[in-house]
């Protein structure tokens, strides 16, 4: 008898584990399950542990969420992103300036954490860093042209020489998407600067197409005549 039991609470126990392994999968779509799931089992629903403290307010409560969260799933950036902002809140300022880092590194596509690079990079006047941090929202299709513009005018405003020169040895480096560079670069980067940069990323070889060329050509004259007849230069060697 004993032995029965024993195997019928075994059983249950992991009919309860399975089951709770379930609900925090599904968190992912339906995040009201989050609560559901016992908090030794939780992984993908933990970040909504952790959201749900930062909009409490309960500083203390987020950090310790966060560090969970990021203790049991450490991979995506979206968790260091979390860390940082309760680090932040929770008045740890160090800790949460190399936490948003970490995540910028790791989560290329992470628009949150490459935006809050991009303006701590401006703050500090570093102007390699914001290009880098520019040309990683550029590449993302979900990026309004209204957002980029307002980006761009801060990252390569006059003067920005070495902001300039990052984002064109990223752009000559980066050939499969060259397209979407003299497609998009015309609307949203200021056309002097967009000029610029086309200049010195032919200079590092990069291997534009004559027609993209033309195209960007036109709309950027379109935009600022005198800054599409100073691109005619990039088109002598078509």
């Amino acid at each position: 008898m004993i032995g029965r039991a024993l195997w019928v609470l075994f059983i249950l126990g992991i009919a309860i584990v399975t089951a709770g392994i379930q609900l925090d999968r599904q968190s992912r779509y339906v995040p009201t399950f989050a609560a559901s799931v016992p908090e030794p089992l939780r992984a993908f629903s933990q970040r909504h542990a952790v959201k749900a403290a930062l909009e409490g307010g309960d500083d203390q409560l987020a950090l310790e969420e966060a560090r969970k969260l990021v203790a049991r799933r450490p991979m995506p950036a979206e968790h260091l992103r979390l860390l940082s902002l309760a680090e932040f809140e929770a008045g740890q300022i160090a800790e949460g300036s190399y936490s948003i880092q970490l995540a910028a590194r790791r989560g290329w596509r992470d628009r949150p954490a490459q935006r809050t690079m991009l303006e701590l990079a401006l703050g500090v006047g570093d102007q390699a860093e914001a290009a880098r941090r520019y040309a990683a929202l550029f590449v993302r299709q979900s990026e309004t042209d209204a957002e980029l513009r307002e980006l761009a005018q801060k990252v390569f405003a006059p003067g920005t020489d070495e902001a300039r020169s990052v984002f064109a040895q990223i752009v000559a480096g980066a050939q499969r998407w060259h397209r979407i560079y003299l497609r998009k670069g015309p609307a949203v980067i200021p056309p002097e600067a967009f000029t610029e940069i086309t200049v010195r990323a032919s200079e590092a070889e990069a291997n534009f197409d004559c027609e993209a060329l033309e195209s960007a050509r036109e709309r950027l004259s379109r935009r600022d005549e005198a800054a599409g007849i100073a691109f005619n230069q990039i088109l002598e060697g078509c």
